[in-house]
């Protein structure tokens, strides 16, 4: 097992040690995972460095998993909880950011916000929103950067509003613009008019067969054995 350098040095196998790769140590070895800190305490442990905050919150685009109140309504509003620890930020070439993470401006993520008309883009939900899961938990709107695969097989990152609890998430996001677009095709005229009209009123408005199935599928059995025995009346 490899030792850790401690985040007291600020050396490390002959090489410099960053604050970045030293606050991440300090989470390891001092809060711990699923521990609690404030900012108080970062602070009181890296008094001579400026901006130490921003350290921290550079860890989050190397895969470290830090909450505020925010995302854990039972943290107090200067706590934060260190869920997971990312990349070993303390080895050369473990620090630098994927290049598609790059900060974007605050215009450019208000634009991302309003173009997708404040929801995050993976389960819909609303900043603010709470989850409908019993928790306590409200959504924080992010910015974050998608893979698309395009036709010709290039990869690009584009922005789109997610949620922290999605971006949480482990799952493969990636989009394949040309599979999307054969399911286009293979539509009939009258799927791709329904279609276009989802598209245009970016909402998807239920059918009253649709509402009728939901609706069937609440009923008791008893009651679901009406509606069946009434449209095998109907048939004739």
């Amino acid at each position: 097992m490899t030792t850790l350098p401690s985040w007291r040095d600020t050396t490390f196998e002959g090489r410099k040690l960053g604050t970045m790769a030293r606050v991440a140590l300090w989470l390891i070895q001092v809060v711990k995972e699923d521990g609690t800190f404030t900012k108080a305490e970062l602070r009181a442990a890296f008094p001579d460095v400026a901006q130490i905050d921003r350290r921290m919150r550079d860890l989050r685009d190397r895969g470290w998993e830090i909450a505020t109140s925010r995302e854990d309504p039972t943290l107090r509003q200067q706590e934060h909880r260190f869920r997971t620890r990312g990349a070993d930020v303390w080895i050369p070439g473990k620090s630098k950011a994927p290049a598609h993470k790059g900060s974007i401006t605050n215009a450019q993520r208000a634009k991302v916000l309003q173009d997708d008309g404040y929801l995050c883009r993976t389960c819909g939900v609303t900043g603010g929103e709470t989850y409908g899961d019993g928790g306590l938990e409200q959504a924080v709107l992010n910015v974050a950067r998608r893979p698309v695969v395009q036709p010709d097989g290039t990869v690009v990152h584009q922005h789109v509003t997610e949620c922290q609890r999605c971006g949480r998430g482990n799952l493969d996001r990636t989009v394949h613009m040309a599979d999307v677009l054969a399911e286009i095709e293979s539509l009939a005229l009258v799927e791709r008019k329904v279609f276009r009209g989802w598209i245009a009123a970016d909402r998807r408005n239920p059918s009253a067969l649709e509402k009728l199935w939901a609706l069937y599928r609440t009923l008791p059995a008893d009651a679901r054995r009406t509606m069946a025995d009434k449209l095998d009346g109907t048939d004739d």
